[in-house]
């Protein structure tokens, strides 16, 4: 059985874009990255390079699919495959009501008999790992009674390793952004599904926001832990995740913002806009000096035509000579 990655930076929509896990990848070799969601009819007749295409420096990294027909997640695999992806991951856990009405994401822990053909036809078409991310349960459903099953019925169809987000998910009531915050974290149960399936490779979604936090969850017995928002808007943290394998920091910060830059360059060759990188960086600098003029400086400026090297070059500047 492949070994998980300790740690990974959570599949968000509309961040973790191909710059925002460039980025990323700068400041951590091992951690494993995801796409944002992109669903299986998308892939199927949308345009696969801009939806799939990434930098070959992104490794590892997972793309996950949203979707819940068969047949058509086969094809989103197959279609997939040549881009060469570390893992293909089904997303089960997104509550958003635009998943919900396409009968996807956290609605499925209701339907774990339909997940299992899922992933089924998709371990047929892939070369690679498939996997699924799931919530604890959802509405009123007994997490400790679910939870269990859900996973015993869907590794019965392949699947060998599962990323729990530790909350439940309401899908009536609450919105998106207060279902990763209201439901209360259960790590305690994800560690018993660790003790009760040891064969299968168990990792830790939802609340962490410290490498700390994540070291502590590993000794507890979890193969990997997941870390989503933290990771986004302090990416500072990322520099020192390579120590949770034993591993030195693969470089200083000052070294990653030199890297950023013929990144930038290429991008803004390619016609592409500044903030379209820069939006990802914001929060670097938290809590030190000229972290406030570095936020004002990119989001207002980095948007406008023409903002290039020379704005983030100034953003920069303002950082060093207020730590000076």
């Amino acid at each position: 059985m492949r070994a998980a990655a300790r740690l990974s930076v959570a599949p968000m929509m509309d961040w973790t874009d191909r710059h925002c896990r460039y980025f990323h990848r700068l400041m951590t070799r091992r951690t494993m990255l995801y796409t944002e969601m992109v669903t299986a009819p998308a892939v199927i007749h949308g345009a696969r390079d801009r939806l799939l295409g990434y930098s070959g420096a992104e490794h590892p990294v997972a793309l996950q699919l949203g979707g819940s027909d068969p047949a058509e997640l086969a094809q989103a695999v197959r279609l997939a495959a040549p881009f060469g992806y570390d893992e293909i991951n089904l997303n089960v856990g997104c509550p958003s009501d635009r998943v919900q009405s396409g009968c996807f994401g956290a609605v499925l822990m209701e339907r774990p008999r339909l997940v299992a053909d899922c992933v089924a036809a998709m371990i047929a078409e892939s070369p690679v790992p498939v996997t699924v991310k799931c919530r604890i349960g959802v509405d009123h459903q007994v997490p400790e009674e679910v939870l269990p099953a859900f996973i015993e019925t869907v590794a019965g169809a392949g699947v060998r390793h599962f990323v729990v987000h530790a909350r439940k998910a309401w899908l009536q009531g609450l919105s998106p952004r207060e279902n990763r915050e209201v439901p209360p974290l259960d790590y305690p149960l994800v560690l018993a599904m660790k003790r009760r399936f040891p064969e299968l490779v168990i990792c830790l979604n939802g609340g962490v926001s410290t490498l700390s936090q994540a070291r502590t969850l590993l000794d507890a017995g979890l193969d990997g832990v997941m870390i989503g928002r933290a990771a986004y808007n302090e990416p500072e943290l990322l520099l020192e995740a390579d120590r949770l394998w034993g591993e030195e920091p693969p470089r200083s910060l000052d070294e990653v913002l030199t890297d950023m830059r013929p990144y930038i360059a290429g991008h803004l060759a390619g016609g592409g806009r500044l903030h379209q990188i820069t939006r990802h960086m914001l929060g670097l600098f938290a809590g030190r000096p000229g972290a406030r003029g570095w936020r004002r400086l990119l989001s207002e400026g980095a948007s406008r035509p023409g903002a290039g090297l020379d704005l983030y070059d100034r953003a920069l500047d303002e950082v060093r000579a207020r730590a000076a």
